[in-house]
């Protein structure tokens, strides 16, 4: 088997509801880049990123240029077992970890295709029939976020995210925790999330108000020596996210102390090869974690979903539906949620065929 044409497409995804964040970072409409490999045997191989912008070091329209830079190195390649044609594409063009894990997936979905097994067959086997969601709620005012979270409750999502610090007001991030906690009652997880936008200072001050209610704290701070002295001044747990992408990260923050829970996201490390093995180091460091990526839809949900799957399910905090939170959907065979939990797709590889009458023509087609 043989890659023989490389297509990119840049496809709009508007969310549902418009998101806020911390920093002024937010999510309303935001590109998604798809990417289609295809080979002389007419197996199609997809894969999908989504950076949010000012999020991490990512860029979605430096995807198309980043992948007509390794064309060469990918076209006339075997696609099958990814590892090995991505350390070829690592060797040719350093970093870029965001535009490589669209490729990594679409290679995978590719092997998955030729062995005709479900991709979380071939990344360690099934260990779950299905994983709990989370519920991620925009930073607005407290009482609409309690509403939000009732809502969900009612769907039977039982993990709730509560984004904090898009209005600098850390008296009213308490209120967002205390409200949302209220909402939802005893048991389920809350936490709160700044995406690294709060000072060491302003983070404490909130963990503290709220240290006798169980909740968990997220990323409040740009590094982890920060995140760390959060954690340690409030006593709650911590989740790492914008700080943990590669193996040293997810050693610092476990050596820090900070990183009871750790968000896996595949762009963050490159796709499904990298984020495997950043999963098993974290089995290995006793972290729960979070399968997900950054945004995106059905193609990216399905990649999350097989590794989600293939994981020790005791240390797996939650995954992600990123297509329940956009339209359009890119695929109309893609995993639906259903009480709170999903499941991935029981096809070859990803399991899931993007329909090209949502795409369109592509915007980059090599060969």
């Amino acid at each position: 088997m043989k890659l023989t044409r490389i297509s990119v497409w840049h496809v709009p995804l508007t969310s549902h509801t418009a998101y806020y964040m911390a920093e002024g970072k937010s999510c309303d409409t935001v590109e998604t880049v798809v990417v289609a490999l295809e080979t002389d045997t007419g197996l199609t191989g997809w894969g999908e990123v989504c950076p949010i912008p000012h999020y991490l070091p990512a860029y979605a329209r430096g995807v198309a240029p980043a992948v007509q830079e390794m064309a060469p190195v990918l076209l006339g390649a075997n696609p099958v077992g990814p590892e090995a044609l991505m350390a070829k594409l690592d060797k040719h063009l350093q970093g870029h970890v965001y535009a490589k894990s669209a490729l990594d997936i679409a290679l995978w979905d590719l092997t998955g295709q030729a062995a005709n097994l479900p991709l979380h067959a071939l990344l360690g086997g099934r260990r779950a029939e299905s994983m709990p969601l989370y519920h991620s709620i925009t930073c607005i005012a407290p009482d609409e976020m309690a509403r939000i979270a009732q809502t969900a409750y009612q769907t039977g999502i039982r993990q709730f995210q509560v984004k904090l610090g898009a209005d600098a007001d850390w008296q009213a991030d308490v209120a967002r925790l205390r409200k949302v906690r209220d909402a939802v009652g005893d048991g389920p997880l809350v936490y709160g999330d700044w995406n690294c936008g709060a000072t060491s200072l302003d983070a404490t001050r909130v963990g503290r108000a709220v240290a006798d209610l169980d909740i968990m704290l997220e990323q409040p701070c740009a590094n982890i020596e920060d995140c760390a002295r959060v954690r340690a001044a409030t006593g709650l747990p911590m989740k790492l996210d914008e700080s943990a992408h590669d193996t040293a990260s997810l050693l610092a923050g476990h050596a820090q102390g900070c990183m009871d829970a750790v968000a896996l996201k595949l762009s963050k490390f490159g796709g499904l090869s990298a984020t495997c093995r950043a999963r098993d180091l974290c089995l290995h460091l006793g972290a729960k974690m979070c399968i997900e990526d950054t945004w995106g839809s059905d193609i990216t949900t399905a990649a999350l979903l097989h590794l989600g799957a293939s994981t020790d399910p005791a240390r797996v905090l939650n995954v992600c539906d990123l297509s329940g939170y956009v339209a359009p959907r890119l695929a109309p065979d893609g995993p639906i949620r259903n009480q709170g939990r999903i499941a991935p797709p029981d096809g070859p590889g990803l399991g899931i065929r993007p329909d090209k009458n949502v795409l369109g023509p592509p915007d980059l087609v090599l060969d």
